[in-house]
């Protein structure tokens, strides 16, 4: 074991020695990340489904304040005050909407959506503004009736706290939401250049060792080659693991994305994937000789892994065939758990099937890398 962290841990001291690696290694990543999630922004996060919207509130009295709880009620964020954030559909409540309900007349609320697409997220708000105009109207109804026909601030609260007759319970059917913004470019990216760096980072290294006869030196040593793979592949974890609390730490700080109760299964999953591009770097630079070859194979194979895996667009606007390829490499199970656990608000029990065909993957990869090794 001694000798397996100390050559794992001679290998990271070598790979982040060279200044050159960290432009790939951390702060292309970064970029790319920053790039897609603005690329594919949509109508926020997939797995909550109350979109934001910004009220302009003008009524001071206690209508006004009844209609903007009814929003909330029927599923909506709603913005009010300063801070006004970048909501593109806005609801403005006049300053007579009190008023006019009180003397019976028509009250109208204003409904405007900046992004001028009533497709997305603006649909929804429209649709669940509408509720909510048809929840207070119940709500004044059965104020009046249960009040004399008077409009008293405590009946219609009364009212609006009641459980109601009947309820609708809406989710996603078929397919899960396509992920958008940073919670698509975080994942995408995160899998991509892991895979990618490690591939060519372990590959390379490798192949360069067994030319320069390092590899030869170090068999004199009494270290099997079992120990030898296995130091090799450890090397390569713990730069992984380098490189994926970077980008967890930008995408936290940088990207707002929350990462909450699901560090410690991200973190696990981050881990098992690294195991895999490890084994799969060390097996490249076992059965190539060359150390550029071995280089240009491992991006060539990354960059399809990533395209095939889901990394560059959602599995989910694809066609069936294409979510089966997806499953036939390691990025797009890899894929599936960081899903599960950043964009869906999944936990550790969702993302364990992938997590464990992750880990079926590892031991191929290290069994064969193991196999071919050679000194």
């Amino acid at each position: 074991m001694r000798l397996i962290l100390l050559l794992g841990h001679n290998d990271l001291r070598l790979f982040l020695k060279s200044k050159v690696a960290y432009i790939w290694l951390f702060a292309v990543p970064t970029v790319f990340i920053g790039l897609m999630g603005y690329a594919f922004r949509g109508p926020g996060d997939p797995a909550n489904t109350r979109p934001s919207v910004r009220v302009d509130n003008q009524d001071t009295n206690y209508l006004g304040r009844v209609f903007v709880q009814e929003l909330g009620t029927q599923g909506m964020k709603a913005i009010t005050g300063d801070n006004q954030g970048d909501a593109a559909q806005q609801i403005r409540i006049p300053a007579d909407f009190t008023r006019r309900i009180l003397d019976g007349a028509q009250a109208k609320v204003e409904f405007s959506n900046s992004d001028n697409d009533l497709s997305g997220e603006g649909a929804m708000v429209e649709l669940r503004l509408l509720r909510a105009v048809i929840g207070v109207n119940s709500h004044l109804l059965t104020a009046a009736g249960a009040n004399g026909g008077q409009l008293a601030e405590s009946a219609i609260q009364t009212a609006q706290s009641a459980p109601p007759t009947v309820r609708l319970d809406a989710s996603f059917a078929g397919r899960k939401p396509a992920p958008t913004g940073f919670r698509f470019s975080l994942p995408g990216n995160m899998v991509m250049y892991l895979m990618m760096n490690l591939l060519v980072f372990g590959g390379a290294s490798v192949a360069r060792q067994r030319a320069g006869g390092l590899v030869r030196r170090l068999a004199v040593n009494p270290v099997t080659r079992a120990q030898m793979v296995a130091g090799k592949i450890y090397g390569l974890v713990l730069l992984g693991g380098v490189q994926a609390a970077v980008f967890l730490l930008a995408g936290q700080f940088l990207f707002g994305v929350r990462l909450g109760k699901n560090l410690g299964p991200i973190l696990l999953t981050l881990v098992v994937y690294s195991w895999v591009a490890a084994s799969l770097g060390v097996l490249a630079g076992s059965v190539a000789r060359a150390e550029d070859k071995v280089a240009g194979v491992c991006v060539m194979a990354s960059l399809v892994m990533a395209a095939v895996g889901g990394c560059w667009w959602p599995l989910e606007i694809g066609p069936p065939v294409l979510r089966l390829l997806a499953h036939c490499v390691p990025a797009g199970w890899a894929m599936d758990a960081l899903h599960q656990l950043i964009s869906f608000g999944g936990g550790l029990s969702d993302a364990a099937r992938p997590i464990a065909v992750l880990a079926a993957f590892g031991l191929a990869a290290n069994a064969l890398a193991a196999r071919f090794f050679k000194w």
